[in-house]
């Protein structure tokens, strides 16, 4: 049996008192997610300051035998930034005091950067020197860079930008059995080998702890058109989507679309937030174009497309934003829906994805999918429209939940559902949100025993004890 007080005292040695978390109180921030869902042990929380401490500490939990569980700002949706309920408790390696900016190459349109550096605090240092980090999502001014590569994290620009994959130039990894990892290339062009840094973004800290990373940067958009509208339905808003695409090619920059549930959910459990439209509208829209220049000639285009869609019978109704406070009044609305759903009651978040044609069919089968479990039950959606990406939550209140007798086995029947729609429409469980706990079970049902053969067999040759960040990822 591990004696959890000798490595707490060699941790302590090493990181100074401050730097090892113990108490019941001390740990509680670090062993729950923010929803108060998922909850474990955990033997310590260490807090390093540098690679060398982490390459220490991981050394010292391979000589004791204990797992490490790698965690970020731990804004996951799926349970995967604390410990499992019935795991054996790991030393959580909390990244947060790993937060500088090392160096921005404006020149060449990249950033280095530590793996505890918060999602906003990049934005923002790429901004101050002409330029754009492109990942962004609700959790930003939390989120922390390692996380959102250890998930591959998505949001609201990909269909312009890419995921998170598609920005990250080099990594530093902290191996399973201590060493370092050095691949913080900035290159754009390097043949010499397979190209290591993709086992890790996306893995989960399965096979590895992110420690620093070269992001790639992009032009900062100067001009930007936004507006709030109201499609008669998800197929028309598709179509929409399709005349955007033609006339604004690389300008449209986001396109996502919202139910009337969300919206309303929002605006009664967030502050400041109201309805950009009046009257009732089933469905809700938010696109915006973005370029180095011609600011006026984008809202004219934006106008041009929203007139075009009225013609055909696509749109009830628009809001073009007139200022950038009204622009960002409308982006609020819609990085406010975690806040909202938390406040509100307990949606089961599924992060399907399909192709963008097959949007309209997944809602409409999934909602039947859902109903037939349990009937009348009410539905958010909320879509990153461009890439394919629907959030559906079955959603109840507090009180309803409360009375259903076996929660998990009702919520894991409800996700199986969905993602059963989802897998049979050519898509996938899990988009941008990670595996997690959440979706352990599934990765059997939907990757091949060959695949994931592939996977566990890279997952060995990494980490042989499967110390790092086990019952994630590889069921």
């Amino acid at each position: 049996m591990t004696d959890a007080g000798s490595l707490i005292d060699a941790l302590a040695d090493l990181l100074g008192a401050d730097g090892v978390l113990r108490g019941e109180a001390e740990l509680a921030g670090f062993i729950e997610d923010w929803r108060g869902r998922y909850r474990g042990a955990a033997v310590c929380v260490a807090l390093p300051s540098s690679t060398g401490q982490v390459a220490a500490i991981v050394r010292l939990c391979a000589e004791h035998g204990v797992p490490v569980l790698p965690q970020g700002g731990n804004t996951s949706l799926c349970g995967g930034a604390v410990p499992a309920a019935d795991g054996e408790p790991p030393v959580i390696v909390n990244l947060s005091r790993m937060r500088r900016i090392r160096r921005i190459d404006a020149a060449n349109n990249s950033m280095e950067v530590e793996a505890g550096c918060v999602l906003a605090t990049v934005q923002q240092a790429a901004a101050e020197v002409g330029r754009l980090y492109p990942i962004s999502l609700g959790a930003e001014g939390s989120c922390q860079i390692g996380g959102t590569i250890a998930t591959n994290a998505g949001g609201t620009g990909v269909l312009r930008y890419g995921n998170t994959r598609e920005n990250v130039l080099g990594l530093e990894v902290v191996l399973p059995d201590g060493s370092i990892w050095n691949g913080l290339t900035a290159l754009r062009k390097n043949n010499t080998g397979f190209d290591l840094k993709h086992l890790f973004i996306g893995a989960e800290g399965a096979m590895g702890i992110v420690t620093a990373a070269v992001l790639k940067l992009h032009p900062l958009p100067t001009r930007h058109a936004v507006a709030w509208f109201a499609p008669n339905d998800p197929a028309a808003a598709v179509r929409m989507l399709g005349m955007f695409q033609t006339a604004c090619g690389a300008q449209l920059s986001a396109f996502e679309m919202i139910d009337a549930m969300q919206l309303e959910l929002v605006i009664e459990h967030v502050p400041n937030r109201r309805n950009p439209l009046s009257g009732a509208h089933r469905w809700h829209g938010l696109v915006e174009l973005a370029d180095t220049g011609g600011g006026e000639e984008l809202s004219q285009v934006l106008q041009h497309i929203l007139e075009a869609a009225t013609a055909e019978g696509l749109l009830e109704d628009a809001v073009i934003a007139s200022s950038e406070a009204q622009r960002s009044t409308l982006w609020e609305i819609r990085h406010s829906v975690s806040e909202a759903n938390k406040k509100a009651g307990i949606g089961l978040t599924t992060d399907c994805a399909v192709p963008v044609s097959a949007v309209p069919d997944f809602i409409e089968q999934a909602s039947g999918a859902v109903r037939a479990i349990v009937p009348d039950l009410p539905v958010l959606v909320v879509a990153h429209l461009g890439d394919g990406n629907v959030h559906f939550i079955p959603f109840f209140s507090f009180d309803q939940w409360h009375r259903v007798p076996d929660q998990g086995a009702l919520a894991a029947a409800i996700r199986r559902g969905v993602n059963d729609i989802a897998s049979a429409l050519g898509g996938t469980f899990s988009a941008e949100h990670g595996v997690g706990q959440t979706g352990l079970s599934e990765m059997a049902r939907y990757k091949s025993a060959v695949e994931l053969e592939m996977m566990r067999a890279v997952k060995r040759a990494f980490d042989p004890r499967h110390l790092f960040n086990p019952g994630r990822l590889l069921p």
